[in-house]
């Protein structure tokens, strides 16, 4: 097996990638089937993603907000998994501590 088939990430390492006051995306991983990131939602921010042309699953890694996926409202906290199909209108809102999600797209994301 080629060093390329494979790759290991800290996710330390990772979360810090995206700290700070402003929302943050940080496309850690491309490949042709699929991408990862992490995204960080600070309390009190506003979350403006469109609906992703690709099915997407999020890990809650910290934080506390409410996930609004069509009329569903759901709370999501530390270790909720959370998955929205394409072209779904999604968003994090009420976001009361700083929210850090692990994001995975299939087929690969076309945000860059």
């Amino acid at each position: 097996m080629s060093s390329s088939a494979w790759k290991t990430f800290d996710l330390q390492t990772l979360k810090k990638t995206v700290e700070g006051n402003e929302p943050r995306f940080y496309e850690f991983l491309r490949s042709r089937q699929m991408s990862c990131a992490m995204y960080r939602l600070p309390a009190g921010a506003t979350d403006m993603q469109p609906p992703h042309l690709e099915d997407e699953v999020y890990l809650v890694i910290e934080g506390r907000a409410r996930l609004k996926i069509d009329d569903v409202e759901q709370e999501v906290a530390p270790g909720t998994v959370l998955f929205v199909a394409a072209t779904t209108e999604h968003s994090f809102f009420d976001i009361t501590e700083d929210l850090t999600l692990l994001a995975m797209f299939g087929p690969a994301s076309g945000i860059r």
